[in-house]
């Protein structure tokens, strides 16, 4: 079987998402234009391959969930990012899940630590619907006041999981939801507003 297509333009195009990821995690909960143009491997998105391709290498090890485990996802992967897979989370820069409603629980993931924060995980989750038309508000750096950021599907306790994300900070793991042709982040740094104060 022959091996998927990455970039057209390896390096415009990567350059384009890389700018997409960098101004969804500055703008925390903003839902931006994510264009790719990849037919990857399934269950892995073109948006899931779209920021591996942009993000990892050689030297940021990946972590797929239990959907993105078949052999041909695999092989895309490590051919066009040469980034080592991993079999437990926690040593993992990245990564990919194909099924967040399962996503496993965030301190199963690299947390960093007080010395060196940004030694942990990115949690990059495929899901089929964000909007800011509802959801939990967030405020913190890079948001104007508030946020609303609403994304489908996800594990029931996931405003929970936000709360006690944000209190371990500066430690803690960052995330990017990604959606057909869109991309949302919430760093760390976001916090889940009190049902009192919406």
């Amino acid at each position: 079987m022959a091996l998927a297509h990455g970039f057209a333009d390896r390096v415009h195009d990567a350059q384009a998402v890389f700018r997409a990821i960098m101004d969804a995690l500055a703008r925390p909960g903003l839902v931006r234009p994510l264009a790719c143009g990849l037919t990857p491997p399934a269950p892995l998105t073109p948006e899931l391959a779209a920021v591996a391709l942009a993000l990892a290498d050689a030297d940021t090890p990946l972590w797929l969930d239990a959907p993105l485990r078949a052999p041909a996802v695999g092989a895309f992967l490590r051919f066009h990012t040469g980034a080592p897979i991993m079999d437990d989370p926690e040593r993992a820069a990245f990564a990919l899940i194909a099924d967040p409603a399962r996503c496993p629980p965030f301190p199963a993931f690299a947390q960093g630590t007080p010395e060196y924060p940004d030694a942990s995980a990115t949690l990059v989750l495929a899901v089929a619907t964000l909007s800011e038309a509802g959801g939990p508000s967030f405020e913190g750096p890079g948001i104007r006041g508030s946020v609303r950021l609403d994304a489908a599907p996800l594990p029931a306790d996931w405003p929970e999981r936000l709360r006690a994300n944000h209190a371990g900070f500066p430690q803690g793991i960052d995330l990017l939801l990604v959606a057909p042709g869109r991309i949302a982040g919430l760093p760390r740094s976001a916090r889940v507003r009190a049902e009192t104060e919406r």
